[in-house]
């Protein structure tokens, strides 16, 4: 059972460790932790999903909630619904970016503030392993249905400036998007929609919805230069990710797209804050420094880049993962809202993609490298040893920085692996950095392996 509750959320393979037995318990739990009168819950396109939120809602009748359910839609929309509906939670069903055999939940409180391994979720994991099988279906509370989009829409449209003719295609991987990206560009006639895999469908018939992993996008770019479109947009599962490519087909650093994505709001609100995640290009702060920006540096997770931008009043924040996040959108992660403020870029600056990309990419970066070890804490030790004569800090995991290259290692939030991201001012001070990095990782564990 523990294996389920991960750092941000609970998920696992359906129906062997999530299922509608633990999905009332969840939604029991839910309620109880929140002390909650009324929530709301959504769910994707995955074939468990409606049985599961069906489960989900069960259960928090049980414990006296009135529940909304909105149907199929992205997570977006669901933290939209919180927010807009001023429920006291929500939750929904998906497991994001993860093949069709996974399952979960993502939890909010009131707002849309996320439940995470921090706070809320080792709550409702001790009153789920304290619940009995036959824990008795109540109704004290109560169902209904209603469909949140196009008040949702109607709110996203609000936030395209200026719009232009532009050619996209759009690859939604047959996730949940589909049936909300469509309506909203049929909305502005200027803009040439090629789309890709729109169909929701579990099974993901075409490629699991994760744009990160090369191959899922070979379809878009090979559309995008065939079609002579001028980008390229690709959601996860759920929408709340996405990645961008090119005029020319190249893939869009998911950073880079934080630092384009900045231009928009620092024309608009000069000398706001923006949050970046740590494992990001110095281009990122240095750029939005530049153009007048405040750049704060955030650990990597949903939950903590949230909590930040309450904190500083950050009007966006990007994360190497794909994740953008808006405070218009309630300081939630919103992939159509990156989708919006891109296609808002290039009617600004009139000019190609690849041209605004070019200047910020002055440094060479390995991306990121994920490794399975045994001895992190014997790592983390002898890589300090090693570089004990440049600058470190514990933010989130090791970085050490020098003039000019850096790294950093930090433990998987989601997975039982160590990452490493290194980026030097070339090509062969990365490579040599590099190689150095890794001896050292090595000399400390023997055991180490290099995974996809």
């Amino acid at each position: 059972m523990a294996s389920i509750f991960k750092a941000y959320d609970i998920r696992g393979t359906y129906p062997h460790e999530v299922n509608e037995a633990i999905a009332f318990k969840i939604g029991a739990a839910f309620v109880k932790l929140l002390a909650a009168h009324a929530i709301v819950i959504g769910y994707d396109m995955r074939l468990s999903s409606p049985t599961l939120a069906d489960a989900f809602a069960q259960g928090a009748m049980s414990a006296g909630a009135r529940v909304t359910n909105i149907g199929m839609v992205t997570t977006p929309l669901l933290y939209f619904a919180i927010i807009d509906g001023a429920y006291d939670g929500g939750a929904m069903v998906t497991a994001s970016h993860l093949p069709g055999e996974s399952n979960g939940f993502k939890l909010c409180r009131e707002k849309a503030i996320p439940l995470s391994g921090d706070a809320g979720l080792p709550g409702i994991e001790r009153m789920v392993n304290d619940m009995a099988d036959d824990t008795p279906v109540g109704q004290n509370g109560a169902c209904s249905r209603r469909s949140v989009l196009p008040a949702y829409l109607d709110r996203l449209k609000t936030f395209v400036h200026d719009p232009m003719p532009i050619k996209m295609v759009i690859d939604a991987g047959n996730g949940a998007v589909g049936p909300e990206v469509l309506p909203l560009t049929q909305q502005f006639p200027m803009w040439q929609v090629v789309p890709l895999y729109m169909e929701p469908d579990g099974r993901f018939p075409h490629h699991v919805a994760n744009p990160l992993i090369p191959k899922n996008t070979e379809d878009l770019r090979a559309m995008v230069v065939k079609e002579k479109a001028d980008i390229g947009i690709a959601f996860d599962g759920d929408a709340d990710r996405c990645g961008f490519i090119d005029e020319k087909g190249e893939k869009i650093p998911e950073d880079l797209v934080t630092v384009l994505i900045s231009q928009v709001y620092l024309t608009k609100s000069p000398g706001a804050t923006i949050l970046y995640d740590l494992r990001s290009s110095r281009s990122v702060p240095e750029t939005i420094t530049r153009l007048g920006g405040r750049a704060i540096r955030s650990r990597v997770g949903h939950a903590f880049i949230k909590a930040g931008m309450r904190e500083y009043d950050a009007i966006f924040a990007g994360e190497l993962s794909g994740h953008f996040y808006f405070r218009d959108a309630g300081f939630t992660d919103n992939a159509m809202f990156a989708m919006i403020q891109m296609l808002n870029l290039l009617a600004m600056k009139k000019t190609a993609v690849s041209t605004l990309i070019t200047p910020l990419k002055k440094y060479s970066a390995t991306g990121e490298i994920n490794m399975q070890v045994t001895d992190k804490e014997g790592i983390y030790k002898a890589l300090e040893e090693r570089y004990r004569d440049g600058q470190p800090d514990h933010l989130d995991g090791l970085t050490v920085d020098y003039p000019s290259w850096w790294f950093n290692l930090r433990a998987s939030n989601t997975e039982p692996l160590i990452r490493l991201n290194l980026e030097a001012a070339g090509p062969g001070e990365m490579e040599s950095r590099k190689r150095e990095v890794f001896e050292t990782i090595y000399a400390a564990d023997p055991t180490m392996q290099l995974k996809a």
